[in-house]
């Protein structure tokens, strides 16, 4: 059978089309792949420029799919993921980024700690604990020990707590002082509650030498020396406290009144009072001058008068209704209708505000029991702030 070049000649040039037209519609396939990676990436940017959360959401998976191998877009999923509240999703994100093999060292201790924040948010501390260890002696190992250390306090466990703060004070990461002092007036009020008194006046002696200018341990050692039976001592460590921090005053004032009268230092203690009233007034240490006044008959009537001398250079709500309370009005029939709406109104004033977040609580609180601050509550009440 003789060969028929001319079928040859003529496969060539349509071998070549068909060729050319294969690369052609390649090379448009992947140009379009890479179009839309960015711009479902872009897309899901804007929605969260907008705060639509749950769209850009729909975006990021759209763009994790379109490039798997993307680990950028993958922490971006798990970070959305936690703030909306689903932590089952981000751990189910970062726990695949760690299963990835051609993850690098930085991103693979990106994802430790991201999982760790997963855990620690959804109250999984045990995990969250283990999570956090592994990244010691990593670049990450600072962020590591913050969360390691807020994983300690939700779980009250001080004593972890305080080596955690202890590391992070000598690496320079801030002062902890006055939070270690928190961590051992916590473990002496477990000690007090055990009938361990030796033992957590001890750990109260460390906190007071940890953090001398914060007032909290001073007047925990008042407290559990009035449970001893130990006034005069009590007396004197809050007589001490006045003048190791005197911003803590209305806090102090009261306890210290009432010592006062119980060991004989009334006049000694009300003159004290008085001078630091003069230097910066306060509705609490006025209530305790009032109180070591007003101890006689006689001069229950000159201790009211202070609440008005109040009123002459800060206008409260709350004084006037104190002075009212044991005034005698005209119409003394309406005394008690009068005098409970006036309390009604301040009771609000009375409150404390933590300064981070605005909590307000009828007591006062070292840690702030919405957002965890510590130290968040001011010495004063609302109305004097």
């Amino acid at each position: 059978m003789e060969f028929d070049l001319s079928w040859v000649l003529l496969g060539l040039p349509l071998a070549f089309i068909l060729g050319w037209v294969a690369s052609r519609l390649d090379l448009r396939q992947i140009r379009m792949e890479n179009r839309q990676a960015p711009k479902a990436y872009f897309k899901g940017l804007n929605f969260l420029l907008n705060e639509q959360q749950d769209q850009a959401i729909d975006a990021f998976i759209e763009a994790v799919q379109n490039d798997p191998d993307t680990s950028e877009l993958h922490f971006a999923l798990g970070n959305l993921f936690r703030r909306r509240g689903e932590y089952d999703r981000a751990v189910r994100v970062h726990q695949h980024l760690l299963s990835r093999g051609d993850l690098s060292e930085a991103d693979r201790q990106r994802a430790q700690h991201a999982l760790a924040l997963d855990y620690l948010k959804a109250g999984l501390l045990d995990r969250a604990e283990e999570a956090l260890l592994k990244l010691e002696g990593t670049p990450l190992q600072a962020q590591a020990r913050l969360a390691l250390l807020a994983n300690y306090e939700r779980s009250r466990d001080w004593a972890l707590a305080a080596e955690v703060a202890e590391k992070l004070d000598r690496a320079d990461q801030g002062s902890f002082s006055p939070r270690l002092a928190h961590y051992l007036c916590e473990q002496a009020a477990t000690q007090a509650s055990r009938g361990n008194a030796d033992q957590a006046e001890k750990l109260l002696q460390q906190a007071i030498q940890k953090a001398p200018e914060a007032a909290r341990a001073r007047l925990d050692m008042a407290h559990l020396q009035t449970s001893l039976g130990q006034i005069d001592a009590a007396w004197q460590t809050l007589s001490d406290a006045l003048t190791s921090t005197p911003a803590a005053t209305p806090l102090i004032a009261l306890p210290l009144a009432e010592l006062a009268m119980s060991c004989g230092r009334a006049d000694e203690t009300c003159v004290q009072l008085q001078r630091l009233y003069a230097i910066s007034p306060s509705l609490d240490v006025l209530d305790a001058i009032v109180g070591l006044l007003g101890q006689n008959a006689t001069d229950a009537v000159s201790a009211r008068d202070w609440y008005v001398r109040h009123l002459e250079r800060e206008p409260s709500l709350v004084a006037a209704a104190k002075w009212l309370a044991g005034e005698k009005l005209a119409h003394e029939q309406f005394h008690p209708q009068v005098q409970r709406a006036l309390e009604h109104a301040t009771k609000a004033l009375l409150r404390y505000r933590c300064a981070a977040c605005g909590f307000e609580a009828m007591q006062h609180f070292w840690q702030c029991p919405g957002c965890q601050t510590w130290d968040s509550y001011p010495a004063r009440r609302v109305e004097e702030l």
